[in-house]
């Protein structure tokens, strides 16, 4: 029940605050997107879509898992706490790239590897936190086969760094359509609610939840014809909402399954740009990353968004079928 509360707070919070403050304050701030040159030529007609929009998700996740997580900590479990901090981080940090680009009216923020060195200390000293709570195992939980393989600590912590930082650009790089990476994010959180609830892993479940209830809202100022862009600030956020909960849910492996958007679109931007390298210009996509192969198809945004949302949403179910022997 806790969670439903959560999902339905966070929903009107973010519904509520999208509406009446937040919008209405970046149209006036005239915090605009910026459209990358190198993009369909079609994407210019978005330039001046007010970016930073999931400041809306991300406060009404805040205030939900604050009113509806009380319990939990006064118990002493502050789980769902520290995912939101550890997400908190990276949105901080998409905000800043956010502010750059808007402040000189360019698609340019941070450096890239600005992002990397603020990206990977905040995921090594998540990863310490979790090992200090005792909520880590060095070992990697296999879904399907109800089993794990052991890894040394040094070894298991580059592994897991490396995890979270590719996750977060991962989500990063799949809000590149109105509505994608909130409606692919949805199956995800809903995952997540589901596992905390057949595990009984209460706060875990009111954070998933509280997400849930925010991107749903948000989707509603974010489908197209976007209203509003998350930004950096959002995707950034979301990243690491989804790599957080998967190592506070101690099974990391587990994003191959839910992750599976976020996956193929990184790997299509690396496969195109070595494939260009290796062969001086040629290319295997129309354009990378692939959601934007499959615009130059002919395919409209509303039907990609469709269809990388139910297969996101098929991998999540297969992964909750794939964890459902696991002991908690």
């Amino acid at each position: 029940m806790e969670m439903i509360f959560a999902c339905v707070l966070s929903f009107t919070v973010t519904g509520l605050l999208g509406w009446k403050v937040i919008l209405p304050a970046l149209r006036r701030l005239k915090a605009g997107q910026e459209i990358r040159e190198v993009g369909p030529k079609w994407h210019a007609t978005k330039a001046g879509t007010p970016t930073m929009g999931g400041l809306m998700f991300i406060i009404g996740t805040a205030i939900s898992i604050l009113v509806l997580g009380w319990p939990g900590m006064l118990a002493g479990d502050l789980s769902h706490i520290y995912v939101f901090l550890f997400a908190l981080v990276f949105g901080v940090i998409g905000f800043l790239d956010d502010y750059e680009k808007v402040k000189k009216h360019q698609n340019l923020g941070l450096t890239a590897m600005q992002k990397f060195l603020l990206q990977l200390a905040a995921a090594i000293l998540f990863l310490m936190l979790m090992r200090y709570e005792g909520r880590l195992s060095p070992s990697l939980y296999v879904p399907f086969f109800n089993t794990s393989i052991p890894l040394s600590w040094p070894l298991y912590m580059v592994f897991a760094a490396f995890v979270v930082v590719g996750c977060v650009n991962a989500v990063n790089i799949t809000d590149g359509l109105d509505g994608l990476s909130t409606s692919v994010s949805i199956p995800v959180a809903l995952f997540f609610v589901s596992a905390a609830t057949w595990w009984g892993y209460r706060q875990l479940g009111v954070f998933a939840a509280a997400l849930l209830g925010g991107l749903l809202a948000f989707l509603l100022f974010n489908a197209h014809p976007a209203k509003v862009f998350m930004g950096d600030t959002g995707s950034l956020f979301l990243g690491g909402a989804v790599a957080g909960m998967a190592f506070a849910f101690d099974m990391p492996l587990i994003l191959l399954l839910v992750g599976i958007i976020y996956i193929v679109e990184t790997l299509s931007d690396i496969i195109q740009i070595f494939y260009f390298k290796l062969t001086h210009g040629k290319r295997i996509f129309k354009m990378a990353p692939i959601h934007h192969h499959f615009e130059m198809c002919g395919w409209s945004e509303i039907k990609i968004v469709t269809v990388f949302t139910a297969v996101s949403t098929l991998f999540c179910a297969l992964a909750l079928f794939g964890v459902m022997n696991r002991m908690p």
